[in-house]
């Protein structure tokens, strides 16, 4: 049953307790967006005054050899990281049809019945290492994210197949398997930076936990008043996005 909408309680009962999800909700027909996801005005994306940048997206391959390339890109690296903190990368080595099969399946699980994704919610979530939900701490937060995400910490390949969703779980160790070498070149590049040459034993120690998300923003009638996700500093060395 379609919530009130104009019960908070409702809205939140709705997508957050019963696993419906934003989806759910913008499935079950909206002419606008609900009360509990409109943002305060100073967190609404302003985009008249947003600054904008031209970032020229960064060529890992160049970083497999030695000389002015090399060097030029970690520069580029390094400038982004210290300056905006994120940075476009091109020739990473992660094959692109397995970016778009990623893709596919990520619309595949969102695209289920709510009591397929329900069954990974906190509280009855066969494992404490995957979370399907809606914003980071809704019970807290003045207003709900427009998002609904499924979240899965990696351990072990034997974990991950047994439970994570049977839809998404090899396409994502596959992109775990494959994303690996990324990583480990951009943290070369970075301690280089500090004048530390890592040796392999180092770079495992600070890539440490290995977390995967899959979000999706359905399509917002007003997205002047809400957000996918809020300002927010993320928990680890680097976070690769794929979109």
């Amino acid at each position: 049953m379609a919530p009130n909408l104009e019960d908070r309680n409702s809205v939140f009962d709705f997508v957050v307790r019963q696993g419906n999800g934003v989806k759910g909700l913008v499935d079950s027909g909206l002419s606008t967006v609900p009360e509990a996801f409109v943002q305060p005005p100073e967190e609404r994306i302003d985009k008249e005054n947003a600054i904008k940048y031209d970032l020229p997206p960064i060529d890992l391959s160049k970083l497999d050899g030695h000389g002015p390339d090399h060097d030029e890109v970690a520069n580029q690296i390094v400038r982004a990281a210290e300056t905006l903190g994120f940075f476009q990368v091109v020739n990473h080595g992660v094959p692109l049809h397995l970016l778009e099969s990623l893709k596919v399946s990520a619309h595949e699980f969102f695209s289920l019945p709510p009591q397929r994704k329900a069954v990974y919610l906190a509280d009855v979530s066969p494992s404490p290492l995957v979370k399907y939900g809606t914003s980071f701490i809704p019970e807290k937060e003045k207003a709900l994210g427009w998002k609904d995400y499924i979240l899965m910490q990696y351990t072990n390949d034997d974990e991950a197949l047994q439970h994570w969703p049977q839809e998404i779980k090899e396409m994502l160790l596959e992109y775990l398997r494959s994303s690996i070498g990324m990583v480990k070149k951009l943290l070369q590049v970075s301690l280089g930076n500090l004048g530390v040459k890592p040796d392999d034993s180092m770079i495992d120690v600070l890539i440490g936990k290995k977390m995967l998300s899959m979000i999706f923003y359905p399509i917002c009638l007003n997205p002047d008043l809400t957000l996918g996700v809020g300002c927010h500093s993320d928990i680890g060395t680097f976070s690769l996005i794929t979109r």
